[in-house]
This record gives C-alpha cells, sequence and structure tokens, in this order.
C-alpha cells in the first residue's frame, strides 16, 4: 500500500520486527479489527469495510455491530458522537489471543478480558449533505477489541476516525499497519504507542497496583515525537460526571451493583448511557462484575427479547439505552435510573430529587432520578454528598470531584470486603498441615453463617463509619453472581497457593529415605503426584522458581530410578 505523506509512520517509534512474529500478530494483541458502518437506503446501516480483511465476524456479530454502531434515539446527534458498547461473540468462534491469557492474569480484576463478549468504541459522524438522497452523510468508525480498555480506545477512534472521514480507506488502513507495530500490552509496563506520527502515551496497570491515582511514568522527551496524548487511566470513565444528576443516590447504586439487581440506565444520547454504565459498574472496584451488562443496548440487538420479556423476572444485567421506546418496554424493571443532560454549577445542587417509584417512569423524558421500590441496606452518608455539593458550588475541578467520589466508593467496597477476605484466610489449612507424602490439602468450604457471626464484632463497622444492616447486605450479595465470582477466583487462588506450598514441601523432603519401605504401588503413586507438580510448574511459571523445577525433576529421577527396570518402562519417564 502507497502511504500519503500524512501517514509515513516515524521509524523511531516502532517498535523492531521479529522473525518471530506474523503480521497482524501485534495487533490482534490489541484489538480483533477495525470496521466501518454506513447508511444504505435500502439496507438500513450496513457494513462497508473490516480491516484488516482476514478477520472473522459471524453474520449475527456484524448485524449488532451494525446497529451498535448508529445512535438509536431521538435526539438528532448531529456532528461529532462517541460511546462504546459490548456484544456477546458468538459460541464456537470463542478464543483468546494467547497473549492476552497470559497477560489477563497479571491485569486489574477491571481489565480481565472475557473470551464471550467484545467491546465495540464508535466514532459516529451525521451531517447535513444535499448531495446524498436522505440529505444526511451518516457513517461510523469503530475499532472491537477483546480487551476492556476503555479509555485507550476512546482516545484512539478519536484519533484514526477524524483522519478517515478526512483521507478514506488508506488512512485505516495505515492507522491499523502502525498498531501493528506497537509492543504488546505487557501489565506494569509504560508504553509509547505510534499511530500517524502521534504518540499515545499509557501504563499498563498490573494487579498489585496501588488502586487509586496511579501516575502515568514519564517518556523521556524526543525531537522525533511531535505530539502526545497521555490516557492516565486505561479503564477508569469520570463517575462524578456520570453521576451529577442523581448524587443523593449514588450509594444506593452500589448496593444495586453489589447485589448484581438489574438496572436500567436510560438517557438521550449514547454517550451519557455507555459513561454512566461504565460507571456503575466501577463503584464496586476493585470487585469485579461477574454478570452481562451493556454500556449500549438497542431494540434491534439479537438478545432485544431475552432482556425484554415480561413473562419471566428481569435478569441479572445493566443496560444503557436511549430510544424512548424502552421507557415503556422495560417499565416492569425493578430499577431505572434517568440520568439528565449536564447541569450548570449553580443548576446541580438544586436540581436533585427524591427516589420515585418504578412504575412512575412513563416516558425517556420523565425527570433524572432513580426509580425504584429498593430500601437500601445503608444509611445514607450526608457527608460525601455535602462535600460534592460543595465541590460544585466552589467550582471544584471535575477531576478532583471525580478523585474524591473514586476514593469514597473503594474505600465503601474495601470496607465491605475485608471481612470476607479475613474469613477466606481463616479457611486456609496451616502450613504445617501440608505434607509431601499427602495430596495437596484444599479449602475448607465457604459458611455464610458462620461468617455472618463474626460481623457484629468484626465487620464493616471497624472500618467505615456507615451505619445500617450490614448483615442484610451481605446476605444479599451471598445470592449474586458478584459473590459467585469473588469466591471461586479466590478459591482458586488459594487452592493455587497451596499448590506452590505443597511443591515446596515436596522439593525440601527426602523422598528417596520414605520409599525404602514403601510398596511399587505407592512409589507410583509418589511419581505421579511429582510429575503433576510439574505439569503445574509449566503452566505456572510465574510463581515457581527454576531452582524448585530442578529440584523435583532431581527427585523424580532419583525415585524412578529406585524402580525395578520393566517398571520404569511401563512409566515410560
Amino acid at each position: 500500500m502507497e502511504e500519503s505523506e500524512g501517514f509515513k509512520r516515524n521509524s523511531n517509534v516502532d517498535s523492531p520486527k521479529s522473525p518471530t512474529v506474523l503480521p497482524w500478530d501485534r495487533f490482534s494483541n490489541w484489538l480483533h479489527c477495525a470496521c466501518v458502518v454506513t447508511f444504505d437506503l435500502e439496507l438500513g446501516q450496513a457494513m462497508e469495510l473490516i480491516y484488516p480483511s482476514h478477520v472473522h465476524l459471524t453474520e449475527k456479530e456484524k448485524m449488532n455491530i451494525c446497529y451498535l454502531s448508529f445512535p438509536d434515539s431521538n435526539s438528532g446527534c448531529m456532528g461529532d458522537t462517541q460511546f462504546h458498547f459490548r456484544i456477546r461473540q458468538c459460541p464456537g468462534w470463542r478464543q483468546m489471543v494467547r497473549s492476552q491469557l497470559q497477560f489477563s492474569r497479571d491485569y486489574p480484576v477491571q481489565l480481565q478480558s472475557d473470551s464471550a463478549y467484545y467491546y465495540g468504541f464508535v466514532y459516529f459522524r451525521q451531517t447535513k449533505d444535499r448531495s446524498i438522497r436522505r440529505g444526511y452523510f451518516q457513517k461510523s468508525v469503530l475499532l472491537v477489541s477483546k480487551l476492556p480498555f476503555i479509555s485507550l480506545f476512546s482516545q484512539l477512534v478519536s484519533i484514526i476516525a477524524p483522519e478517515y472521514f478526512e483521507n478514506g480507506e488508506p488512512s485505516l488502513e495505515a492507522a491499523c499497519h502502525d498498531i501493528d507495530q506497537w509492543p504488546p500490552p505487557i501489565p506494569g509496563e509504560s508504553l509509547s504507542l505510534p499511530i500517524f506520527g502521534e504518540v499515545i502515551q499509557v501504563r499498563i496497570p498490573t494487579r498489585s497496583d496501588k488502586l487509586v491515582g496511579q501516575p502515568v511514568s514519564k517518556v523521556e522527551d524526543q525531537a522525533t515525537v511531535p505530539a502526545q496524548h497521555i490516557v492516565p487511566s486505561l479503564f477508569e470513565v469520570d463517575i462524578f460526571s456520570a453521576f451529577q444528576t442523581v448524587l443523593p443516590h449514588v450509594q444506593m447504586l452500589w448496593e444495586l451493583v453489589l447485589a448484581c439487581e438489574p438496572l436500567v440506565v436510560m438517557a438521550a444520547l449514547p454517550t451519557v448511557a455507555s459513561t454512566t454504565v461504565q460507571a456503575l459498574i466501577s463503584l464496586i472496584s476493585p470487585l469485579q462484575y461477574c454478570t452481562d451488562y451493556r454500556p449500549y443496548f438497542t431494540i434491534h440487538d439479537s438478545e432485544f427479547k431475552e432482556y425484554t420479556t415480561k413473562t419471566q423476572a428481569p435478569p441479572p444485567v445493566i443496560l444503557g439505552v436511549t430510544n424512548p421506546f424502552f421507557a415503556k418496554t422495560l417499565q416492569h424493571w425493578p430499577h431505572i435510573v434517568r440520568i439528565g443532560e449536564m447541569l450548570g454549577d449553580a443548576e446541580a445542587s438544586k436540581s436533585f430529587n427524591k427516589i420515585k417509584k418504578s412504575s412512575a417512569l412513563k416516558t425517556l423524558d420523565s425527570k433524572p432520578g432513580v426509580y425504584t421500590r429498593y430500601k437500601p441496606f445503608l444509611v445514607k452518608d450526608k457527608s460525601i454528598l455535602k462535600r460534592l455539593i460543595k465541590g460544585i458550588q466552589s467550582k471544584r475541578p471535575v477531576e478532583a470531584q471525580n478523585a474524591i467520589m473514586r476514593r469514597y466508593f473503594l474505600e465503601l467496597t474495601h470496607s465491605f470486603m475485608i471481612p470476607l477476605e479475613r474469613y477466606m484466610a481463616s479457611l486456609m489449612p496451616l502450613q504445617r498441615n501440608i505434607s509431601p507424602h499427602k495430596g495437596p490439602p484444599r479449602l475448607r468450604p465457604f459458611d455464610p453463617e458462620e461468617f455472618l457471626k463474626s460481623v457484629e464484632h468484626s465487620g464493616p463497622q471497624l472500618t467505615s463509619g456507615i451505619k445500617g444492616d450490614w448483615e442484610g447486605l451481605y446476605r444479599r450479595f451471598f445470592r449474586s453472581q458478584n459473590f459467585e465470582g469473588w469466591y471461586q477466583h479466590r478459591q482458586y487462588e488459594v487452592n493455587q497457593k497451596l499448590e506452590v506450598l505443597h511443591m515446596e514441601a515436596l522439593c525440601q523432603a527426602n523422598l528417596m529415605d520414605w520409599i525404602q519401605d514403601k510398596e511399587e504401588v505407592e512409589i507410583v503413586d509418589l511419581i505421579m503426584r511429582i510429575q503433576d507438580k510439574l505439569n503445574f510448574a509449566a503452566n505456572n511459571q510465574h510463581s515457581i522458581s527454576e531452582e524448585s523445577i530442578q529440584k523435583l525433576e532431581c527427585h523424580l529421577r532419583s525415585v524412578v530410578s529406585s524402580l525395578p527396570a520393566d517398571l520404569q518402562s511401563v512409566l515410560k519417564i
């Protein structure tokens, strides 16, 4: 492809090519594909371009992407509009890029990708054009990825799309080739990512990071870098702006998200709807939101019937919608958040309204607020609301308001989770009970009633000043997918740790002395255990030292050599 002068890449900021890296390998570390969706007078939304062209999308995925790439509202959305969505990937094609699987383990839980979903980052342009029969030019450029790097990919598409609208397909090809030179998103790395001769500067977070305010590492100034876009966080959104019209109810929304309650966010614009849904799931950070959520959802979505049926209870999903039709279709949902337009400083503190019954929502034009019959378990903490309102009145910067709010909910979630983490630690077997001559011990089962007995004297009240029915909130949480997801993840982590401790016990044991008086069947059982440990080590190299692996291999050779030759040949070790 001939590159125009505007799209020549700067070779000084490209990663060096490796002979072992195939074309598009680096690209697939970050994105699945880039698409252009246009409006066809006969077909409606239609896929105009997928790049790279070899990328596979099923017809159902293409259809969902096409419908989700255009605003589904009466607001007009003239000019440029940005938003993002999340769609279910079709079964049978679900596979993760190997590097994504490898890195995902070390990402914070909010960044861990799910092979069952794609994320789409849309840049939609609508302008009047008399040369077109409908009188309007309507087209979207979007990036599709397995990774929930919300802030980064929103920034990236805002750079790529205007170039595409100005210069056409060659610019999209050039952008994809630039991305194919990017280094992999390794946790802990600070990266300079070239795009159209500019640079996006970002740090890839790790699970061990402090949870608030990780600064972007500085990159030395280079004369070859003409412009920089600094992305302070890969995934965080501005939660203060998202909730400004419903500030008094955000603590209740935290409870609803924690308990995986069905929630609908209704807004006039897809930008507002998608940002608010993302803000909702981030309220419970660092806890992972473990059920489905759709930052932007339309009446054409293939799951529309599944989510709007009135024959069964609404599923535990968070939906962001803009079509007025949903005000009627989803009226039976128990919790509806109506988000208004951003308010000026003078209006903001006067605009707050009381919680309304969900049946009171008749149209999408209803007043901003939370429509629900839910009674919160915790007493509302008015101090944070007063602090934020004072900030609005004193014109405190939005970034500072956002940081205050994010830290508050981070600390609230920590207060809720610390007793659970403490109880999980008590379920671990003692290290002295780990024997090299038996299988690795397992975690004791989680007993909700036993845990709840401890809440009265060592519950969240030790770290939070909020009063209320914490026990009731825990009981609600235990019935949610968030608890199930957290427990399964912690169970896996603890059992992995026990495997490592058991492996260390095997390494330190004098196995040759132990097998002296053992039957062959017991020795073979020991050999199988050592082999299992070596297989475990091969799959968990980041947590096992090379020295431990060498000791185990030495043990294996010694134990096998103690067996009769005919048995050795049967074992084939």
